[in-house]
């Protein structure tokens, strides 16, 4: 196993994770936003419009970091590893 075998397969298994990482603590935090909002408007249902503000500015507060973990995901893949010229070399 040459060296750049080694690094895009350790690459390509980090993007993997990272990316399994962000859509199971994205769709987690999700839940727990909805959860809670729901149990808020049960509780005190005069409150729906502004929980319901709160809980769209909480959830897309929480969409952003799912954006930042796959940018940088893509950022290591592309430009820290270059994976795309070393699978052009392994190719050859």
């Amino acid at each position: 196993m040459t060296p750049e075998t080694l690094i895009v397969a350790s690459t390509m298994l980090a993007f993997g994770i990272i990316i399994a990482g962000v859509a199971f603590g994205s769709a987690i935090g999700d839940g727990i936003v909805a959860s809670k909002a729901v149990e808020s408007i049960a509780r005190q249902p005069e409150a729906r419009p502004n929980i319901m503000l709160f809980m769209f500015l909480g959830i897309g507060v929480l969409e952003a970091f799912p954006i930042i973990g796959i940018g940088f995901a893509f950022y290591i893949f592309l430009v820290v590893a270059k994976v795309p010229t070393l699978v052009g070399h392994l190719a050859k």
